[in-house]
């Protein structure tokens, strides 16, 4: 866009900021955004790349911004669109991550899925990530991304900060992208500019309290807060920090980072707590601000829930369950309704607590529905790297029928099997499809269809 108009008060408030260079970051505002994804470590594919994005090894810049709609190794989770500064999260998450011990992680604020892929990779398959949603209409694109990236260690819940206060020191670590007035996003989302203003600022530093101080007792002693958000006013990043500084016991924890990245450093006025500053213009990517802290105080411990009332599930049917897993004795299997799940095992106690106290949306790897001696499969176990491709039929599909599979289409394959089969492109699942005599039915999703067509 060309002759940016900014809101009144913006520019000015931004000039007290050090490091900021004003004449790179207006120039930035008048060409496009950059476009960059990140590679799903756990599905191995043949996606180009392009520049590494400095900051995160599976991170990179693309020269244009193809039809991402129309790829099905998109579809398949083999990346995830994402602007690059925001993974610039992971950097702070792997410097801080334990190595030698098992953690659970929350995404406090997740939709639609970016930042908790991104923590999700950096994950081993005994640690648990829990992905929040606080907007219930946002959660089902938020479990979608997450059933693409097809881990079975991560639980997608729907609550209010202020539900996690039960959870007393339940987490190692919390990501709070908190909700913010989104002048980090002026590149990408112009219409954000219109809704900018002083007073919203200052009703986002005081949500952005409240989100902090309800959850904050979820986090155990020696545990890390990671605060983001996508604005570079000064009340919701390095106050935020003197103010969490002065409500609670927490030290400032200081990430490096290279100076060729661009990247800002900046310090809190009362407590020197560290922030990191990114400026289009300075930075190949979009705005935001980050900052790691260590708790120091202990809210409590919540105790381990066994749930001793737990449905005595039939060995005959957990059998015929199993034979559909990978490495099946990993896994820990439950019947919701009529869905089988699968979660890894160590996350049994885990997955009791959390559902006594929390709403809960989706739980590791959903198997299916067994009908007779039949499994139902469900598209959850398709995506997903636990399933036992040796136990299902597979079918694989050129780029034009990929499509049409995608969009629901009618298939017409060249193919004499018969029953359910797993429909691959490129070495990857998409979904699923029933071969019968004379026709194919195709159950790809149809909340998650293609509906455009191609150009």
């Amino acid at each position: 866009m060309n002759n940016v108009i900014f809101p009144e008060n913006f520019i000015n408030s931004l000039r007290v900021e050090s490091g900021f260079n004003e004449q790179n970051f207006v120039n930035a505002h008048q060409n496009g955004a950059p476009v960059s994804i990140r590679i799903n470590p756990f599905k191995p594919s043949g996606v180009k790349n392009g520049r590494q994005v400095p900051w995160c090894d599976e991170g990179f810049y693309l020269e244009n911004r193809p039809s991402f709609t129309f790829d099905p190794l998109f579809h398949a989770g083999a990346y995830y669109v994402q602007e690059a500064s925001s993974m610039f999260i992971g950097y702070i998450f792997n410097y801080i991550k334990p190595n030698d011990e098992a953690i659970k992680v929350l995404d406090l604020c997740g939709a639609p899925g970016g930042k908790s892929t991104l923590i999700n990779s950096a994950l081993n398959k005994d640690d648990l990530l829990v992905a929040n949603e606080i907007i219930k209409t946002r959660v089902p694109i938020l479990s979608d991304n997450l059933t693409r990236w097809g881990t079975a260690n991560s639980i997608v819940t729907n609550n209010d900060p202020r539900d996690f206060s039960k959870l007393k020191g339940f987490f190692d670590v919390m990501i709070v992208d908190a909700p913010c007035s989104g002048s980090g996003m002026f590149r990408k989302d112009p219409e954000a500019m219109n809704e900018w203003s002083e007073a919203n600022v200052q009703l986002c530093h005081q949500r952005q309290q409240r989100i902090l101080a309800d959850v904050y007792p979820a986090l155990k002693e020696d545990g890390y807060l990671i605060y983001s958000t996508c604005s570079y006013s000064h009340q919701e990043n390095e106050d935020i920090l003197d103010w969490l500084c002065d409500e609670f016991d927490l030290e400032t924890v200081e990430i490096p980072v290279d100076a060729a990245w661009g990247i800002v450093v900046s310090r809190s006025e009362k407590y020197s707590a560290f922030g990191y500053r990114f400026y289009p213009g300075q930075v190949e990517g979009e705005g935001l601000f980050a900052a790691c802290l260590k708790k120091k105080d202990n809210s409590g411990e919540v105790s381990a829930y066994k749930n001793n009332a737990q449905q005595k599930l039939p060995a005959r049917e957990i059998d015929m369950v199993r034979s559909y897993i990978d490495q099946p004795d990993d896994y820990y299997y439950l019947k919701v309704n009529d869905d089988w799940l699968a979660i890894s095992r160590e996350h049994k106690e885990s997955l009791n607590t959390l559902h006594k106290q929390l709403y809960i949306k989706k739980s590791g790897v959903r198997i299916g529905k067994l009908a007779g001696n039949d499994l139902i499969p469900d598209h959850e176990l398709a995506l997903s790297n636990i399933i036992n491709k040796d136990a299902v039929l597979q079918t694989v599909l050129n780029y034009d029928d990929a499509i049409a599979y995608l969009r629901k289409d009618n298939l017409i394959l060249d193919t004499t099997d018969k029953g359910w089969s797993l429909i691959e492109y490129e070495g990857l699942s998409l979904g699923w499809a029933k071969l019968l005599p004379n026709r194919v039915n195709n159950y790809y999703p149809k909340e998650l269809r293609i509906l455009s067509k191609p150009i």
